[in-house]
């Protein structure tokens, strides 16, 4: 049998993210809000609040500031 990785972290397969979710993301990298995400794709605040929420989700960050990281490929 073959031993296990010395490492602790499980690999996690990358989560699978809609175009919404992608735009939405690229714009959190970008330093926007989610008022300043709505305006520019013309969504409703509440529409951005339920990407971002759905994106936490996913990834299994716990805040704004984790996702922004993961985003980035620091995380």
């Amino acid at each position: 049998m073959d031993p296990l990785p010395a490492t602790t972290e499980a690999i996690q397969p990358a989560p699978v993210l809609t175009p919404a979710e992608r735009r939405v993301l690229h714009l959190l990298k970008e330093g926007r809000s989610n008022k300043g995400i709505a305006a520019a794709l013309t969504l409703s605040h509440r529409t951005v609040e339920s990407h971002v929420s759905h994106l936490l989700a996913k990834t299994g960050c716990g805040n704004r500031s984790q996702l922004l990281l993961w985003a980035l490929g620091e995380r």
